[in-house]
């Protein structure tokens, strides 16, 4: 990883321990009780951390050879990271769309499940999220992608809170997750 990626991943991470992770009693959308909540999208949607996130995910897919022809997942989580790819991979060299899962069909028009994309079959993506927990809203994302016509490369998270998500994916859908930090990481500060 070049200097200055790791340098932008340690700016990256302090936005995030600043604007996103709190300590204390928590109830995750999963149910389990924690006492760290993240929400990810306090860093995600800020001005400063989008170009970051940007480049750190795009430089995760190049480490894992995916070349998608977009990113995106379920909404809300993912938007601001796919937005973000999408930016940054115009001066990449490569240019990456962004598109949206919604968690319901439009209810008019075409009543479609993805947005921002007029032609998925066989588009190579890459499923996004903000934080992972369980796996649920990444799963539901894949599913949605895979019922489209889509080809999953793999998935990735800002933050893996290592319980579970990883095992789940590769379980049901033989899909990869890799993320950005982990849990741990963000712990030790």
């Amino acid at each position: 990883m070049p200097i200055d990626a790791a340098q932008e991943l340690v700016a990256l991470k302090r936005i995030l321990l600043k604007n996103s992770v709190r300590f204390g009693s928590f109830t995750l959308v999963s149910g389990q009780k924690s006492d760290i909540y993240v929400d990810g999208k306090l860093t995600t949607c800020s001005a400063e951390a989008m170009p970051l996130v940007g480049r750190a995910f795009l430089q995760k897919m190049e480490a894992r050879g995916w070349l998608p022809d977009a990113v995106g997942g379920l909404t809300l989580g993912a938007d601001p990271i796919a937005f973000a790819i999408a930016r940054e991979s115009v001066d990449s060299g490569r240019r990456v769309n962004a598109f949206v899962v919604r968690k319901e069909a439009k209810k008019h028009g075409m009543q479609r499940f993805i947005e921002g994309l007029e032609d998925t079959q066989g588009l190579k993506v890459v499923i996004l999220d903000d934080v992972c927990t369980t796996g649920g809203s990444t799963a539901q994302a894949i599913e949605r992608a895979a019922e489209a016509g889509m080809v999953i490369l793999g998935a990735i998270c800002l933050v893996d809170r290592e319980m579970g998500a990883g095992d789940l994916l590769r379980k049901q859908f033989a899909c990869d997750l890799e993320r950005i930090f982990t849990l741990s990481e963000l712990r030790a500060g």
